[in-house]
């Protein structure tokens, strides 16, 4: 089933739900920045035949969602939108746990929404996750386009992503192609999300508590894995676990190995899952 959410400023979030009979628990994805949530079809079929079910839209700005392409106002507004998804997911299936995935800046969208909602999920999972300034904006650079961005936000930047996403050559091609994947953005949504975004979870790490598994690739070229181990480190959260993938690019969701990553992420699953409904059984 497709449909869309309304969200701030006349946003129109567009989303699908998956969600298999007799599903343990449900899984919110956020998509990475330029991309859209069909990229997770494969990672979907996998959770829904594991009785996962998942809810998938395209972020603020992306793909089929309504409203300016590769534009947002506000980095928080991210962390807005992946609310209504959640209480849309709650008012559906009032009963079943709910966790949430996020890849790269669905990863930052992933951990700002953990900071600011502590209460509202029973664990996250984190996907090469950029909650800190990536090598294309640190230092200088970051200060100059906070700077240029005063005058000039919607300025267009290119996206030179593609290289480096993955080392599996079909998948680089197939996303070089995709009619749904940004070929550029405005320099306030890279401003929002890389500079000040990014700071704000510096100075808020500390405050977040889910139960968390972080996952990235060793070889990633663009969010460094160093970005996981600060992650880990600077969290609150007794249960984290973090797991560094030899060999693997930035898309690990897409490399050779996804079967591995995504065996390690339902098992994660299964055990808070089930350690859910044993709670939900004491208190009936």
């Amino acid at each position: 089933m497709e449909n869309y959410i309304n969200c701030e400023g006349k946003v129109k979030l567009y989303y699908r739900k998956d969600v298999p009979k007799g599903a343990i628990a449900n899984i919110i994805i956020n998509h990475g920045f330029a991309e859209h949530f069909n990229r997770y079809d494969y990672v979907t079929e996998k959770l829904n035949e594991a009785n996962f079910g998942v809810y998938r839209y395209d972020l603020r700005g992306h793909g089929r969602s309504k409203g300016l392409k590769g534009h947002i106002n506000s980095f928080m507004d991210l962390a807005e939108d992946a609310d209504r998804v959640v209480n849309l997911a709650k008012e559906e299936y009032p009963k079943l746990p709910l966790f949430m995935l996020g890849h790269s800046m669905g990863g930052f969208i992933t951990c700002l929404y953990g900071i600011k909602y502590p209460n509202k999920l029973e664990g996250q999972i984190f996907s090469g996750a950029a909650v800190r300034r990536v090598p294309q904006v640190e230092g200088i650079k970051g200060d100059i386009y906070n700077f240029i961005n005063l005058f000039l936000p919607k300025m267009k930047i290119k996206n030179q992503l593609s290289k480096d996403i993955c080392s599996v050559a079909e998948v680089v091609e197939d996303y070089e192609m995709d009619p749904l994947v940004l070929k550029e953005a405005t320099l306030n949504f890279y401003v929002q999300f890389l500079v000040k975004g990014t700071s704000w979870i510096g100075k808020n790490i500390g405050n977040y508590n889910y139960p968390c598994l972080i996952i990235h690739g060793e070889k990633d070229k663009i969010v460094p894995k160093e970005t996981a181990i600060f992650l880990y480190n600077n969290i609150l959260s007794e249960d984290k676990e973090i797991k560094i993938y030899d060999d693997l690019f930035h898309e690990i969701l897409n490399e050779n190995k996804r079967d591995k990553v995504l065996l390690d992420i339902m098992n994660w699953l299964y055990n808070r899952s089930n350690r859910e409904r044993q709670k939900a059984l004491l208190i009936e």
